[in-house]
């Protein structure tokens, strides 16, 4: 007791320190880990930066342009490239060219071959009964893409409204298609000569409106 008395004061420095000490190195426990933890962070966010400009960067690609191209070669572009980008790289197209088969806005991969047919090849590929895209090039449109394209044409066809003949006036039939201002005029003063049409084929009697016309709107028109 005597020795507690004695040495009160320095034994509670002694505790002081310690429990100081303690606080001291706690607290800078728990500032290292937040900062390992921040540093951790960071190099996590630098390195997925880095590997997603990675990917967006253009691969480089060779494609071999054939056919109705002024500069017909092998010519380096990059993946975000198209078609007629690869063509223009190639000199652009001859006089006699027809790019109707090829798909323009496809983009390029590597070791593609491009093939441009001239007027007359195209044509000969009509004549057959069913017209496939070559194999060996890689720039035709597919029959996918071809069924694409008939389906949006049928659906804006779809979607056109039909003009009746009876009670349309001269410039809403001009709209039908081989319908100028004298035959819409001719169609007008018809119906008021003769009355109202009573099928859609009785167009051909006006004035100027024959088969080959007709043909061209019967799809369009109504009574």
């Amino acid at each position: 007791m005597k020795f507690l008395k004695k040495h009160k004061g320095k034994i509670f420095i002694i505790i002081f320190l310690i429990f100081t000490t303690y606080i001291v190195f706690d607290t800078y426990n728990i500032q290292a880990t937040k900062d390992l933890q921040e540093t951790s962070n960071d190099k996590i966010e630098t390195v997925t930066k880095k590997t997603t400009k990675e990917k967006n960067i253009d691969k480089k690609v060779l494609v071999d342009v054939k056919g109705e191209v002024n500069t017909p070669g092998v010519y380096e572009l990059t993946t975000n490239n198209t078609v007629i980008d690869a063509i223009n790289k190639a000199g652009g197209l001859t006089k006699i060219s027809d790019t109707s088969n090829i798909n323009l806005s496809k983009k390029l991969e590597d070791e593609m071959v491009i093939i441009v047919y001239s007027k007359a090849e195209i044509n000969k590929m009509n004549e057959e009964p069913k017209i496939e895209c070559p194999p060996c090039n890689n720039a035709c449109i597919t029959e996918e893409e071809e069924k694409a394209k008939l389906t949006s044409e049928d659906t804006t066809e779809t979607t056109q409204e039909k003009v009746n003949i009876n009670t349309a006036d001269e410039k809403t039939l001009q709209t039908l298609d081989g319908i100028g201002e004298a035959k819409s005029k001719a169609i007008v003063e018809y119906r008021q000569r003769n009355g109202n049409f009573k099928t859609t084929e009785e167009i051909k009697n006006v004035s100027g409106i024959g088969d080959s016309i007709y043909e061209k709107i019967k799809d369009r028109i109504t009574v």
